[in-house]
């Protein structure tokens, strides 16, 4: 799978520990406008999807995690690479800790139906609700709006895929 970009805030130095944490995104265009989950909370956007389980294949988290934010379901035929985004960076959570990530983005189609979501707790906290926008809206969002202690760089690198999709014309 290509490598969309890299994101390395150099932030780590001293770190003793690595915590590594991969995931899998989807993206699924309708009519021109792309499937994302809205933060009502914190108002930011994101691509359904999330980490990938010990054992469980990049496939099965993607169809897995969309199910659960967005209540769609993938269409396991049609799920197609994109390419994957490499994030480098101190940990949030432990002082001695960095977080490598590799967040693997793909296309594809779901099913027109939309089930009820089964979110975590923080998810159901932030009121993820699944939403089909046009692009710039959720750039715009994620990179003028205040979003209290959601992590920039997350933010940008959605903002930076959804510009990537828009420059290679597979969205209008």
């Amino acid at each position: 799978m290509r490598l969309l970009f890299e994101m390395d805030k150099k932030d780590y130095g001293g770190c003793t520990r690595t915590f590594m944490r991969d995931s899998a995104r989807s993206i699924i265009i309708r009519n021109g406008k792309i499937a994302m989950i809205h933060s009502l909370k914190y108002d930011y956007y994101k691509f359904p999807g999330g980490g990938i389980e010990p054992g469980e294949s990049t496939a099965d988290a993607l169809i897995r995690e969309t199910a659960e934010e967005a209540g769609l379901t993938v269409i396991r035929d049609s799920i197609r690479e994109y390419g994957y985004v490499h994030r480098i960076q101190k940990s949030t959570v432990k002082d001695d800790e960095s977080f490598v990530q590799d967040n693997y983005y793909y296309l594809c189609d779901a099913e027109e139906s939309v089930r009820p979501q089964k979110l975590d707790d923080y998810e159901s906290d932030e009121h993820f609700t699944l939403e089909f926008v046009i692009p710039e809206t959720a750039i715009l969002s994620n990179r003028t709006k205040d979003h209290g202690p959601k992590d920039p760089v997350m933010l940008e690198r959605e903002a930076r895929v959804l510009e990537m999709l828009l420059s290679e014309g597979l969205i209008e």
